[in-house]
């Protein structure tokens, strides 16, 4: 029977995240996710407010992304994203992205016209950790969280590697896709 997760505080999907080696990649296909611990932060987004602290984002730097870095590990992720982008979207660049980036997460976007879905990438979420370990990641149609489960299947592991591969291969930097975009991700003051 499959491990399957049903918090994204559940200490052993967590576990993952600090015992990986090397890599960890995670494919985002969603235009909108609705979890409890930005929902506060898109709320202000919307309203035009100021970043400030954003306790989920600075959490998952100090917690994840510097101590991998510093290990030495590469994390990375590729966002494929829907243009015109949703306010989710704007959101997710302005007030995660720019502050994750600099902190060493490798994060790319495939800018793809609304309905023009790259035919050889799924819509599909999940994360990969060194190239063996894959998590599908179960979303609602709203963005609600639903489970992460761990796949054992060798081959659709085999294919999330593949997928990997092109989604990279497709993308860009997120700081190149970013100048595109400089007045919709500036922070309101």
């Amino acid at each position: 029977m499959p491990t399957v997760f049903t918090s994204l505080e559940d200490d052993e999907f967590n576990r993952l995240f600090r015992e990986f080696r090397y890599t960890v990649f995670r494919l985002e296909s969603r235009q909108h996710y609705r979890v409890s611990y930005e929902k506060d932060e898109f709320a202000r987004f919307l309203t035009g407010e100021s970043r400030g602290e954003f306790p989920g984002i600075s959490g998952w730097i100090s917690g994840t992304v510097e101590p991998a870095r510093r290990a030495g590990k590469y994390m990375h992720r590729v966002h494929i994203v829907e243009e015109p982008l949703s306010d989710y979207v704007r959101f997710e660049c302005a007030w995660a992205y720019e502050h994750t980036v600099p902190a060493g997460e490798h994060v790319r976007i495939i800018p793809v016209e609304k309905g023009l879905w790259p035919d050889d990438l799924p819509q599909r979420e999940y994360w990969l950790f060194d190239s063996e370990v894959l998590v599908a990641m179960n979303y609602g149609d709203d963005g609600t969280f639903h489970s992460a489960e761990i796949v054992e299947d060798a081959d659709e592991i085999v294919l999330a590697n593949r997928w990997r591969d092109a989604a990279v291969l497709k993308s860009v930097p997120y700081q190149e896709f970013a100048e595109r975009y400089d007045a919709l991700f500036v922070e309101q003051k």
